[in-house]
């Protein structure tokens, strides 16, 4: 399938900090819960499929790549309201995408 310019634009893909890291019990999937901060955008929520790679300390601070304009979704008693973006290895566990050094949160992918 391919998509156009405007479809790409559609998609509003920031950088972020996590800020806030927590288990998610209730997931039905191993998952954490996270707080990103994404600058002038606020701060935003996310369930997140990582406990196969990443401790909770590790993603303390790190900065990452998210859609933020997807619709608010509600997992188990949790609502995210945004997505994170990361790469299927081998193993099927995700590893983030993230910026190759330090930027402001909030600033725009294109």
């Amino acid at each position: 399938m391919h998509i156009n310019w405007d479809d790409f634009q559609k998609i509003d893909i920031r950088v972020g900090t996590i800020i806030s890291v927590t288990d998610f019990p209730k997931a039905r999937k191993p998952a954490y819960r996270l707080t990103i901060d994404f600058g002038d955008l606020g701060q935003k929520k996310s369930s997140a499929q990582l406990t196969a790679i990443y401790t909770k300390d590790e993603l303390q601070n790190r900065q990452v790549i998210a859609i933020v304009n997807f619709l608010p979704k509600q997992i188990a008693d949790f609502i995210s309201e945004c997505l994170v973006l990361g790469i299927y290895d081998e193993n099927n566990s995700v590893i983030l995408l993230q910026p190759e050094r330090k930027v402001s949160n909030g600033l725009k992918i294109g």
